[in-house]
């Protein structure tokens, strides 16, 4: 049984959830401590209880986008033993995450984040990085169970997985959520899948 959460460990959720709330309605340009506070409804001074800074709420949410990330892949794991199901799983978990997170293309990919700080930057990119490598395990067991073809290349796949959602959520994000996810997800994962699963031979009659 997992220990139970202590109140400054839940505040300090509350608190990255909130300034991820916020980035996804005015950006990262937009967010500040005062903004934070006022969403989670306390005062200033009582946020930097928890954090020092902008900076660090900053390195908290893409420590949190990290760790939503790397549960979807735990959770696929856990919900079906078939390396392309858990592909597929991952592709819809993926797709509503981002659904409901408009934020995270500004967070990925805002020069805002990375300015003037070059750690920051190396940690989205072992984000991405440690992702893929996921997705690469999960084709690679393919690979071997029979069900992904031998031909693919597991790191060449991973990337087109990622290409499948990142540059669509750009679009749905940069239209106001007027690209239809919906039917980028319905049409892609099908397109992916006939380019890497071993096709099995329809019985002629």
């Amino acid at each position: 049984m997992a220990a139970p959460k202590t109140q400054t460990l839940e505040r300090q959720e509350q608190i990255t959830q909130a300034a991820l709330d916020l980035i996804n309605d005015q950006g990262v340009s937009g967010l500040s401590i005062a903004g934070i506070a006022r969403r989670v409804g306390i005062v200033p001074s009582a946020l930097y209880r928890h954090f020092t800074s902008k900076d660090a709420v900053l390195d908290a949410v893409l420590d949190l986008i990290q760790q939503r990330l790397l549960d979807n892949v735990a959770y696929v794991r856990g919900k079906t033993p078939v390396s392309l199901n858990q592909l597929k799983l991952l592709f819809t978990r993926h797709i509503a995450m981002l659904s409901e997170n408009r934020a995270l293309p500004h967070v990925v990919f805002s020069d805002a984040v990375y300015n003037g700080q070059p750690d920051r930057k190396a940690k989205v990119a072992e984000i991405i990085t440690t992702y893929l490598k996921e997705v690469e395990t999960i084709i690679e067991s393919g690979r071997q169970d029979g069900t992904i073809c031998k031909e693919v290349v597991p790191a060449t796949a991973s990337v087109m997985f990622l290409g499948m959602i990142m540059p669509a959520a750009v679009l749905w994000n940069v239209s106001e959520g007027n690209f239809d996810m919906a039917a980028h997800s319905n049409t892609a994962w099908p397109a992916y899948e006939r380019s890497i699963a071993v096709q099995i031979p329809k019985e002629t009659s």
